[in-house]
């Protein structure tokens, strides 16, 4: 396989790093060193008018970010409820601060930036409830956020973009609040060993032995793999059809792309509207690497566009 010269050259850089990996160091020190690297790999104009809260989520209270776009006047936006990614381990608001600018301002939304709970200090099914929370917390309060109530989407990459795909099941299955959109990003969708898992699990920037590290730290036993609040892809069958429309995207050289396209087909194969994009020669994580790829620059815009297509086809409340 011929690697974009990009991809190799931070590929390179990666292996010549003589930082241990993530499942190796100690906790503080794996998140620290993650946000220390995400400000250095990404780093977006501060795009955003931003204001940060504090609302009521699954065991105390959390932390949230709200994005609110250049030039946005006193009509309302729609908006993004938007997860971190980072294995439920690591990651924060300050980790995708620039993607979350960026998607903000391309999409010309309002984002809101979630910092559910983190395992191992707070296992499953925590950070799950503190991410439906926030999405209830922001279909409550659209009004006073200026948001347009009929079209609040969800969105995440990674470990976020599986709980984006759960928190879409959750509001299904309690009836509230109304999503209109899910957007996921190379997200986990399940525990099963794909060809890609396997093909891409050394070598490729995530690397397998991060990834049972990050479910170990995650789930409480290993009957978790068998939830649907874990593992969306087990998302029982008379729900599926129920899910909001859903965008999409996955890295070739990613060992979770089998399992963010075999999503999508899912979907697809229950009728739910389902847009599934695979980004060729893309390293798991790489909105996130901004600075080095301009792939992921276009990435972000392109998802932007899709979420102004489907927006602009609901009515403003």
């Amino acid at each position: 396989m011929s690697l974009k010269p990009e991809v190799k050259v931070l590929l390179e850089a990666f292996a010549n790093n003589p930082v241990s990996p993530l499942e190796q160091l100690p906790l503080e020190e794996a998140r620290k060193g993650y946000e220390q690297s995400s400000k250095l790999m990404s780093r977006a104009d501060k795009l955003a008018k931003t204001e940060d809260r504090k609302i009521n989520g699954f065991k105390g209270e959390i932390d949230i970010r709200i994005y609110t776009p250049q030039g946005a006047g006193e009509s309302k936006l729609p908006a993004v409820v938007y997860y971190h990614g980072g294995g439920w381990v690591i990651g924060s608001i300050e980790t995708h601060d620039a993607l979350c600018h960026t998607l903000s301002n391309e999409a010309k939304c309002i984002v809101v930036s979630v910092d559910y709970s983190l395992a191992p200090e707070s296992k499953f099914p925590a950070a799950v409830e503190d991410s439906y929370l926030a999405a209830k917390w922001v279909f409550e309060n659209a009004a006073e956020l200026n948001i347009d109530k009929n079209f609040i989407a969800v969105a995440g990459d990674s470990a976020g973009g599986n709980l984006a795909a759960v928190v879409s099941y959750l509001a299904v299955e309690r009836q509230t609040p109304s999503i209109a959109y899910q957007m996921l990003f190379y997200p986990s969708t399940g525990f099963e060993y794909t060809p890609s898992y396997e093909k891409y699990g050394e070598g490729y920037y995530l690397t397998k032995s991060t990834m049972n590290w990050f479910r170990e730290q995650y789930l409480n036993t290993p009957a978790d793999t068998q939830n649907p609040l874990a593992a969306p892809m087990l998302i029982p069958d008379d729900i599926t059809p129920q899910l909001p429309p859903a965008f999409i995207m996955t890295a070739e050289l990613d060992p979770l792309c089998d399992g963010g396209e075999h999503y999508a087909m899912k979907l697809q194969n229950a009728g739910v509207e389902t847009e599934y994009v695979c980004v060729p020669g893309m390293l798991h994580g790489f909105l996130g690497m901004t600075e080095f790829l301009p792939d992921g620059k276009k990435a972000i815009k392109d998802a932007a566009e899709a979420f102004k297509k489907r927006s602009s086809l609901k009515p403003v409340e």
